[in-house]
């Protein structure tokens, strides 16, 4: 039986990461991207002990408009066929919408959405080709709570996502394709550092901050039964469940203690 094979973006740390690792103890083959050469190269080193598992890896910044057909032609020359395609690859601009420029969002967009719009367009073809195929999407419980002070475009983007993935299952479930949307809550990454929002995770609850991971664990079940959608760990399925159906003009009362910096009085809502 030939094995299958994974693609995952953003994969030299954080979340990606751990879907490698996941998806490797499953006997999983992987191709693994990110823009940090050193950190891709150590995360292969450490993918490529379990046992049996090949691990190719390509540097691409997906800023660049090119880069998802120079990944999709990387796995085409390698004869590499991917069965799993991960977008996970984040991005997020620490200053406040007003204050960045154009070319900032531009490139926020792109890695966000863009960049996923193409890798899946190039790899769905293949997967309605072969009969099947399975996509995840790392989106985030943003998408379902009101605008935030912090990160304007975030939540709109991630909300993008769901519906994107939401629009390729009712497209090509019937040709054997299925897509998940993945939508953590806080996860202890470097990305909130990385986000300029470190101060607003450091005074987020602890019972709320959940592991890679975990997340990782719960992300990679989903996909693999053909799930549409995934909200790690019950502490978020209920906060999700109460973003449905909690009035936004309540959030800035109770987003004090558990989203410290999302929500304030000048809200807009």
């Amino acid at each position: 039986m030939k094995k299958e094979t994974a693609l995952i973006t953003g994969a030299s740390s954080g979340i990606g990461f751990e879907i490698a690792k996941c998806l490797a103890k499953k006997g999983f083959d992987l191709v693994i991207t990110a823009r940090n050469k050193k950190k891709l190269e150590h995360a292969e080193k450490i993918l490529s002990n379990e046992p049996e598992v090949s691990v190719e890896v390509i540097v691409a910044d997906l800023h660049d408009p090119v880069a998802p057909q120079s990944i999709y032609t990387f796995c085409q020359k390698k004869g590499i066929e991917i069965s799993l395609l991960v977008n996970n690859a984040g991005y997020a601009i620490p200053a406040p919408f007003d204050q960045t420029p154009m070319e900032e969002e531009e490139k926020f967009i792109r890695v966000l959405a863009l960049a996923v719009i193409a890798l899946t367009k190039l790899f769905v073809r293949d997967m309605i080709a072969d009969g099947k195929g399975r996509i995840m999407m790392i989106s985030s419980v943003a998408a379902y709570a009101p605008p935030s002070r912090i990160q304007t475009l975030y939540g709109p983007v991630k909300t993008f996502i769901n519906r994107l993935s939401e629009g390729i299952n009712i497209n090509y479930n019937n040709r054997g394709i299925t897509s998940t949307a993945v939508c953590p809550g806080y996860t202890v990454t470097n990305f909130h550092t990385a986000s300029g929002v470190q101060d607003e995770m450091d005074r987020v609850p602890s019972f709320m901050k959940k592991t890679a991971y975990s997340v990782a664990e719960e992300a990679v079940i989903a996909t693999l039964k053909g799930k549409k959608v995934c909200i790690p760990s019950k502490t978020f399925k209920l906060i999700v469940f109460l973003l449905k159906i909690v009035p936004h003009s309540l959030f800035p009362f109770f987003s004090k203690r558990l989203a410290p910096g999302r929500y304030d009085k000048n809200s807009l809502f």
